[in-house]
């Protein structure tokens, strides 16, 4: 008899980047071939902010669009980050445990902070960051396309 441990899927709460959605991040993901997909116990959460402008994705991906936290075009001061770590701490509480994240973009930021909060109640195992660096893609359309 195999272990109870050893059958649990990998829960992973997935972030996704500015003014797009859990949704669209799902879309992407399930893109993944199946028996990785199939190892994996997927959460897609939606930002806490409705977007507060345009989405890069729009045309590409339907709405609605949201944002974790907002910053100056410097990004040297931000705007409801804590109340976004909150956000997210409160929702890990009531609906973990999760053993890491998979995060792109905005998302990737909040979950690179996440893990200082593990001394206190979020004790995560894994983290994976999704990252494009936007100025570098020919057109948005390549950004989704696998």
């Amino acid at each position: 008899m195999e272990d109870h441990e050893s059958q649990r899927k990998v829960r992973i709460l997935c972030l996704h980047g500015f003014r797009t959605s859990g949704e669209i991040l799902k879309q992407l993901v399930l893109r993944w071939p199946e028996p990785v997909l199939q190892k994996l116990d997927l959460v897609f959460l939606d930002g806490p902010f409705p977007a507060q402008g345009r989405s890069d994705v729009e045309g590409i991906f339907d709405p609605p669009y949201f944002e974790w936290f907002q910053a100056n075009e410097e990004f040297t001061e931000y705007t409801n980050f804590e109340e976004c770590l909150a956000y997210i701490e409160d929702y890990m509480l009531k609906n973990g445990p999760f053993d890491g994240f998979l995060s792109f973009s905005q998302g990737a930021i909040l979950a690179a902070a996440l893990p200082g909060m593990q001394a206190q109640v979020l004790k995560q195992k894994l983290i994976v960051f999704c990252c494009l660096n936007f100025p570098f893609i020919d057109s948005k359309l390549t950004l989704f396309r696998f």
